[in-house]
């Protein structure tokens, strides 16, 4: 299926970056990982990374459409007394990430329930227990310095530099953030993220040792996963398919 654009005075390249991250939402729907009318995906537009896609305020993830993402900049101190103001929190992490990490191209933030689970623990982190695991052996950061809900400037300019230059966090007693160049592999991290928490907590609730392996195999084994990088693409679009045949109205 086409991405139709609507009459509208975005660029192409914008409205199928548009068309991507409000499939994202969707699929969160699908995947069981939003809650409520929280947790947000942003994605830049600009070259420096501070002209960006959010989702509006208090809109649940399963009727969010392409048309409907709000386009704002890190930079506009009016952003949040405007009639179509962004959710705070929102604002919060999304703005500074934006501002300050321009190779954050699309940020996905949310609270998906084995990640966040595991965010709940004294030691939040993934241990290489098995491939999926091991695909984020040293390559997450880890934020346990959690301030409450994020709803002021401080709290978003610590989140953001705790990220850095990763591309996944998980924060603790909070959820994870992703981020990627393109939805698609934003997603991918995502997907993957959630399944190997899911892995971590089946795996600690028998009570049983942890069989982990050593450094030099889980780096290994991550360095295997980038060689199939261009999966995600893949991926992505058969989930967009399957989309397609239940509702394609994100694409509107």
């Amino acid at each position: 299926m086409t991405n139709t654009q609507p009459s509208t005075d975005c660029s192409a390249e914008e409205w199928a970056l548009r068309v991507d991250l409000a499939a994202a939402f969707r699929l969160a729907v699908h995947f069981d990982w939003h809650e409520s009318i929280a947790n947000h995906f942003s994605a830049a537009v600009s070259d420096d990374g501070k002209t960006f896609l959010l989702n509006p305020k208090w809109k649940h993830f399963s009727t969010i459409k392409a048309s409907e993402l709000l386009c704002l900049h890190a930079d506009d101190e009016e952003a949040m007394s405007r009639p179509d103001a962004p959710d705070p929190s929102a604002w919060c992490i999304h703005g500074a990430i934006h501002a300050a990490v321009p190779h954050a191209r699309v940020l996905l933030h949310c609270h998906p329930p084995h990640a966040t689970a595991l965010s709940g623990l004294t030691d939040p982190s993934i241990k290489p227990i098995d491939q999926n695991t091991a695909r984020f052996h040293n390559r997450l950061a880890i934020d346990l310095n959690f301030g409450g809900i994020a709803d002021d400037a401080e709290e978003g300019k610590r989140i953001a530099s705790t990220l850095g230059n990763h591309s996944i966090m998980m924060m603790g007693n909070h959820g994870v953030s992703v981020m990627g160049e393109t939805v698609a592999e934003a997603f991918e991290h995502l997907y993957y993220l959630e399944r190997a928490a899911k892995t971590m907590i089946l795996a600690y609730s028998t009570g049983q040792p942890l069989n982990i392996m050593d450094d030099e195999l889980a780096e290994k084994t991550a360095l295997g996963w980038e060689q199939y990088s261009d999966s995600a693409f893949a991926h992505f679009e058969q989930l967009k398919e399957i989309l397609d045949r239940s509702d394609s109205s994100y694409r509107e």
